[in-house]
Parts: C-alpha cells; structure tokens; sequence
C-alpha cells in the first residue's frame, strides 16, 4: 500500500505530507468509484482564526468525492469541540460541533476578453436553461488545476455552523446588571430593584394637580 492509499484508508496519524491529500486532493484520484478521505484536521490548516471559531483540539472529517464529468460532489461529516462564548453570562464553554456538509466544485470560470463580450452582446439573447431545483441546493465552489482546495470550504463551512445565540446552558442566569457578577455563580449583594408601578406614576400626577 502506498502512502497515498494508506491515507484514503485513514489519515489519523498521518505524516504532514500525506495529510495534505486531505485538504488538497488529485482529480485523477476520484475514480469511478469515487474517493474516501478521513483524517484530523487542525484551525490552522484549514486557515480558521480565534476570531472566526476558536476549536477545541482538531476536528474529525470524513469526505467521500464523486465526480460526474468536470463536476466534483464533496459530501461528508465534521465533529469536534468549538470554544463558544455565551451570549448572557458571556463565559466560555466547549460545545460539541457536529455537521454534515454537501458541496459541489466546479471548473474555475475562464475569463472572457473585452472583444469577446462585445461580440456576444451583439448576438441574439439566448433562451434560458431551466435548471432543476435540486440542482441549485447545493453550495458550489471552484477549483483549478488538477486538484482540490477544501481547506477554504472548510473553514467556511465551519463558521455557518456556528450558532446564532450560543447559551452555556438553557437556563443561564446571565450577568448582574448593576455589578456585572456571573449569576451562574451564586446571587450577588445587590439589592432587587421593586418591580415598577404603572399607576404610582398616576397617583403622582392626581397629587399634583391637587
């Protein structure tokens, strides 16, 4: 088995070399049969910032590539442990990740020369292709060459899964507002505030209009 193959087969523990076969696969590897990759991927290698995400160790993924014609299928899973930041008590707390993606790559569009475009202008309007609306569900992404990019889809995909409101738990007590201590923890020394009266400001008014 080569190394190549050995990382098809898995990619955990796999040296630096083989492990960019992951992020950057060979078009000429996806056979008809299509291509398996599994392996460990850490936020630096898929260029993912604390600003973005901020991981927990590495993530597990799992891909498998089909390709139909120039049309490259990436389907898969991504699991690991995202750092979130709650939204109340704004406190750190690790939260599993876990995802299924499903994307497709297509040919890098080539650019069309000034002459060209005029030329086409000047051409009758062709009919629009009706396209099937499965076939639009799909994120599509480019690639170039005789290979792969998947690190920038990647860290995209990771930064859509992240929640919009991301609690440390769903009963959360949030921050004082007067002191800014963490409720989680235990109440704090300030006193409640008496709920607010709507008709004390009525009873006011009476007062002085008399």
């Amino acid at each position: 088995m080569s190394e190549r193959d050995g990382m098809k087969a898995w990619g955990a523990g796999a040296s630096p070399e083989i492990m960019m076969d992951l992020l950057t696969p060979h078009l000429a590897d996806i056979t008809a049969d299509g291509l398996s990759l599994t392996g460990d991927v850490t936020a630096d290698e898929i260029g993912l910032t604390g600003a973005d995400t901020q991981l927990e160790g590495s993530l597990a993924v799992g891909l498998d590539l089909t390709k139909f014609e120039r049309t490259i299928c990436v389907t898969g899973v991504v699991e690991g442990t995202a750092v979130r930041e709650c939204v109340r008590c704004l406190a750190p707390f690790p939260e599993p990740l876990a995802f299924a993606l499903r994307v497709v790559y297509e040919p890098e569009p080539k650019a069309v020369p000034a002459a060209a475009k005029r030329m086409d202008h000047r051409k009758r309007a062709v009919e629009p292709v009706e396209i099937e609306p499965d076939e639009t569900d799909d994120e599509i992404y480019h690639y170039a060459g005789d290979h792969l990019e998947l690190a920038p889809m990647l860290r995209e995909q990771v930064i859509l899964s992240d929640p919009m409101h991301p609690l440390c738990k769903l009963d959360c007590a949030g921050l004082c507002p007067q002191c800014g201590k963490n409720l989680n923890d235990g109440r704090c020394a300030c006193q409640e505030e008496a709920p607010a009266n709507p008709f004390q400001a009525l009873k006011s008014l009476k007062t002085e209009q008399k």
